[in-house]
């Protein structure tokens, strides 16, 4: 067995390092941010702070694909993180529970999770990774490059280990770069990231995510959520429940769109929330802080292999180092436990031209994931601006006009909800979730009448109640 690196202990890190333990790994995890404080999730989400995460304190969700993962993998981690107040969901119960048909099924237990906010499900994770035999967790300190040697044909040469910020060298069999969106390999000058093999951007400026946490001053939620993800003119907003009576309601706009940004101020954002009816009443918890803005998150995605041959070895990166998703389908935290599976998979099948392998088992099972999201945000950056401009965007792409009808479609019919969150939730493909008899013909139907956007303020009434009290429209 190996001795395996780690490079960041959020979700995708520290699930990487329990799966390879389990396997009979040494791994050794460092992280620059601290620990948790020890009092609850109480004082994690109030005293905890992630510096090298910037939406730590956002919305986050964890899709039913990656609680399946756990689940069967990794048990011990849904028990703590429902230790820690984590709320068992169903990702549809509240939306079937609004159509006449709607009544709920034996299968639809498969679109179930645990919900929690980001720092209590770190910190629960954090926990079972702390006690778990072949794993040691560094927290507080930062790997500030990697350290290699030379290796033919190989321009980044063999990664050997890291050396952190006050001047330990780790060296290791295989380092695992986990360190979220920021990156690491550019810490190894030779491994190039930035041309054509490295990256590949979705967009420009992205989204912006304006969110408010929320609890009920009795501890309950105020019933099933409703469907996670609702498009509007000019603006998402996005519903999930949290840990111990908590949920998140956030309003996502584009980045380029200067005149939402005033939604930063609470008033502002609850004036605006309000405009939405099916939502509204989400919106009328008790506060927990001020909204949380976060912006400049890019859709990236990185490679370590270019034309079949490595970059480097010794090293992969997994999650949002390897490649990132805009947040408002929750699928980031997901698609890093999937791949975490992949490299213990590929451990248990080569000890030999790793990177390749890995690379392509990525290759197959996820970058079509990503591919997709990222044709989906330019589509929805281009709607955006065209709202903006007060006009109807149009697309030949048939992948994103399919997105269109369905988004409201699914919200008329149990059997289209269901194949649409099969989809969605990463638990199956399109051709197979779409191919129940009787369903494409049904789809077409609704597609047919359905309107472009769910219930909501069209692009002037955003604006007027965006617009700050006294100030006079010109």
């Amino acid at each position: 067995m190996i001795h395996t690196l780690i490079v960041g202990a959020g979700p995708t890190g520290l699930v990487t390092a329990m799966l390879l333990a389990a396997d009979g790994h040494r791994v050794t995890v460092v992280d620059q941010d601290p620990s948790p404080p020890a009092d609850g999730p109480y004082g994690v989400w109030q005293k905890w702070r992630r510096p090298g995460v910037r939406q730590f304190a956002a919305a986050h969700a964890l899709a039913p694909a990656g609680h399946s993962v756990l689940r069967r993998e990794l048990p011990e981690t849904v028990s703590e993180v429902v230790r820690w107040g984590g709320h068992r969901h169903n990702m549809i119960v509240g939306a079937l529970s609004l159509l006449p048909e709607g009544m709920a099924e034996s299968g639809d237990a498969r679109f179930g999770t645990v919900a929690a906010r980001r720092p209590v499900l770190e910190a629960a994770l954090l926990a079972v990774a702390g006690r778990t035999s072949g794993i040691t967790l560094r927290r507080g300190v930062r790997a500030t490059r990697l350290s290699a040697e030379d290796a033919p044909g190989v321009p980044g040469g063999h990664v050997t280990g890291v050396v952190l910020d006050h001047g330990e060298h780790i060296t290791a069999d295989l380092v695992v770069v986990a360190s979220g969106r920021g990156g690491f390999t550019t810490a190894l000058p030779a491994v190039t990231t930035t041309g054509p093999e490295g990256r590949e951007r979705g967009t420009n400026r992205g989204f912006r995510y304006y969110t408010q946490h929320f609890r009920a001053a009795d501890g309950h939620l105020l019933g099933p959520a409703p469907w996670p993800l609702h498009h509007h003119d000019s603006v998402s907003v996005i519903v999930v429940p949290g840990d111990n009576g908590t949920w998140s309601m956030t309003l996502v706009t584009s980045g380029a769109d200067q005149d939402l940004r005033r939604l930063a101020h609470g008033d502002i954002w609850q004036r605006t929330a309000a405009l939405y009816p099916g939502l509204a009443p989400w919106a009328q918890g008790e506060p927990l802080g001020g909204v949380v803005a976060v912006g400049g998150i890019h859709t990236v995605r990185r490679r370590l292999v270019h034309a079949g041959r490595p970059l480097v070895t010794g090293l992969v990166t997994v999650g949002d180092a390897w490649a990132t998703t805009n947040p408002q389908f929750g699928l980031g935290i997901t698609l890093g436990i999937m791949q975490a599976t992949i490299l213990r998979d590929t451990l248990r099948a080569t000890d030999t031209e790793l990177v390749l392998h890995f690379d392509d088992l990525t290759e197959r099972h996820l970058t079509p994931l990503w591919s997709g999201l990222a044709a989906w945000e330019t589509h929805r950056q281009a709607e955006i601006a065209a709202d903006m401009r007060g006009e109807a965007y149009h697309s030949p792409d048939p992948a994103w006009n399919q997105h269109v009808a369905g988004r409201t479609a699914a919200l008329r019919d149990a059997g289209v909800m269901r194949a649409l969150a099969e989809i969605g939730f990463l638990l199956t493909d399109a051709r197979e979730a779409m191919g129940k008899p009787g369903l494409m013909a049904r789809f077409a139907e609704l597609a047919a009448h359905a309107p472009r956007y769910a219930d909501g303020p069209d692009r002037r009434a955003l604006l007027a109640a965006t617009r700050e009290p006294g100030r006079l429209s010109i």
